[in-house]
């Protein structure tokens, strides 16, 4: 008896890790309507303008609406999560492409150990954008479980939202997101001027 409740209870938890990492590792994304594509994952409620100030990583306060006017691409990742880092190299390819076309990417950084922890890796971490060693040179900044609610909870990391120049979540990307798709997705909000 004791084999079989312990086989039980060895596949419920490889079946709970499962769904805990299932964000890192899938590929979905959703429209501002909560449509998902072919790899969606469940939708999680999300509103259409999150009302967010976010703690900057070296001190102060960015609100998201100060940044009405711009395409904002809000990432959500943490320091130790692979496919975070995976993306991070197009990240800081786009903010350095679209920058002055009037688009930034906000990094929000989800480590428990907050500051302590993502200092360091931002000061020292380099990625390799087009065979050069870069930095994360787009604002970095600190969330939290309050934060992460306005944007209807996340799932798994990464999780990025892109915002439109009229401060509207047009789209949502659960785990790694696809290069082409984000650029493709970039100029288009780019393009429209409400």
């Amino acid at each position: 008896m004791n084999r079989v409740i312990s086989r039980w209870a060895a596949t419920g938890m490889v079946a709970a890790l499962s769904l805990a990492f299932a964000g890192c590792k899938q590929m979905a994304s959703t429209d501002a309507a909560g449509n998902s594509s072919a790899k969606a994952s469940p939708n999680a409620s999300k509103p259409n303008e999150p009302e967010v100030t976010f703690p900057e990583l070296q001190g102060g306060n960015l609100p998201l609406a100060s940044l009405k006017g711009k395409v904002v691409v809000v990432n959500f990742w943490q320091t130790y999560c692979e496919p975070c880092r995976e993306e991070m190299p197009w990240l800081i390819e786009f903010q350095d492409k679209y920058a002055n076309q009037g688009f930034t990417i906000l990094g929000v950084s989800m480590d428990d150990e907050g500051r302590k922890t993502v200092d360091p890796f931002v000061e020292k971490t380099k990625f390799d954008v087009d065979g050069k060693q870069e930095a994360m040179d787009y604002p970095i900044l600190i969330g939290n479980e309050d934060i992460a609610e306005k944007f209807g909870g996340l799932i798994g990391f990464p999780t990025s939202y892109l915002i439109s120049r009229d401060g509207k979540v047009v789209k949502r990307y659960i785990g790694e997101v696809e290069k082409n798709e984000l650029e493709q997705d970039i100029e288009t909000q780019l393009q429209y001027h409400p």
